[in-house]
């Protein structure tokens, strides 16, 4: 081996050597930045839900954002001139990117070849749901309070007697 490879070589293995500690170190910065991301996105969807139940709850019942999927949120929330032919009142534009960064986290994607609900009671999740239940006609945005009594806390799991004990 010459002078010159052997050179290249210590070179390449010094380098090497020397590389891995501060990719070790950068690996785990950006970890700890990746951390901090989620928990920041978390703190984010948490405040958006608090907003999300603030603003939209004072009209009507604040749905769970499973419930419909996030097509269906993000038409609502760009067009809010036209919410079901009324128009919401104006919202502060970081109170909107809150409420979205939550429904979007907890919200659903369509399927394939899924048509975007517009209705609540023509979501599949909904559906789902409530295969056996006699839904009153029509069904309106408070129609839900009539079995879910804790709807205000979005506390869907809670049911009037009547339909609990089923």
């Amino acid at each position: 081996m010459n002078l010159g490879k052997t050179i290249s070589l210590i070179i390449l293995l010094l380098a090497f050597i020397l590389v891995i500690p501060i990719n070790a170190s950068k690996a785990s910065e950006i970890s700890n930045q990746s951390h901090f991301l989620i928990a920041q996105a978390d703190s984010n969807s948490e405040l958006g839900k608090e907003f999300y139940i603030e603003n939209c709850g004072t009209c009507h019942i604040p749905l769970p954002a499973e419930v419909l999927p996030t097509n269906t949120w993000q038409n609502i929330l760009e067009q809010p001139q036209d919410h079901y032919g009324e128009s919401l009142p104006n919202m502060v534009n970081i109170t909107v990117r809150l409420i979205w960064s939550y429904l979007r986290s907890y919200s659903r994607p369509t399927l394939e070849g899924e048509v975007t609900p517009e209705f609540v009671t023509n979501s599949r999740y909904f559906k789902a749901l409530h295969p056996l239940v006699d839904l009153p006609r029509p069904v309106s945005y408070q129609s839900c309070k009539l079995c879910h009594t804790a709807t205000a806390t979005m506390d869907y799991r809670l049911l009037t007697p009547e339909w609990d004990e089923e």
